[in-house]
């Protein structure tokens, strides 16, 4: 091998892991939160599929409606984060993603709802009672009207709840007028579990870079 084609190989190889380094180069912190790759915060680091938005210090998922969620948690290795539902406003049965319709994600990117959420709609119609969902009045979201939105607007109205799996769209979350108007979500919520135990957040799962 003359000496020019070694220099072209080792031209290439360093041009490679050159490449290969800036790719899995892990944006800056976010405040106090690491953002792992491939977690994205500018074009400059992480995966540009995986943006997520760091806002005054404050890292945040951006909905396809055009809504932010203050992501919560991050765990890499299960390719997971965890957001934070929206808040419900005051004197009403309202999210205040209500005009978003709810958190909605983008189909073409690599993120979705997992299973492991525990989903509550509050101020329902009465159209909900022919769905599958635990409307009773043995219902979970019976007990976070009572002791979590005392003196809202959500309480004695219509709630339900059910466990998201894989047979319900995993990119959305709905509310609307007509249906439900509110919700919050519990991440891997034990039967049983006391209510002071409650993890709340909504899961997403992001597919892993290749």
């Amino acid at each position: 091998m003359t000496n020019s084609v070694r220099m072209v190989l080792m031209f290439l190889v360093l041009i490679l892991v050159t490449n290969v380094s800036a790719a899995y180069n892990a944006c800056p912190k976010c405040g106090s939160v690491e953002v792992p790759y491939p977690l994205s915060t500018d074009d400059n680091c992480g995966d540009s599929r995986y943006r997520v938005y760091c806002n005054n210090g404050i890292l945040e998922f951006l909905s396809a409606r055009g809504f932010y969620y203050k992501i919560l948690s991050i765990n890499p290795s299960a390719y997971k984060l965890i957001i934070s539902p929206p808040s419900i406003q005051e004197n009403t049965c309202y999210s205040s993603d209500f005009t978003s319709e709810g958190l909605r994600l983008d189909d073409n990117l690599p993120f979705n709802i997992s299973t492991h959420n525990t989903v509550m709609l509050l101020n329902c119609t009465a159209a909900l009672l022919r769905s599958p969902l635990n409307c009773s009045s043995n219902s979970i979201c019976r007990q976070f009207e009572e002791k979590v939105e005392e003196g809202s607007g959500c309480i004695n109205t219509l709630c339900c709840h059910f466990l998201k799996d894989s047979s319900m769209t995993s990119h959305m979350i709905r509310v609307r007028a007509g249906g439900c108007t509110a919700y919050t979500s519990v991440v891997d919520m034990k039967p049983g579990a006391s209510f002071d135990s409650w993890n709340y957040g909504i899961e997403l799962q992001w597919i892993p870079a290749n």
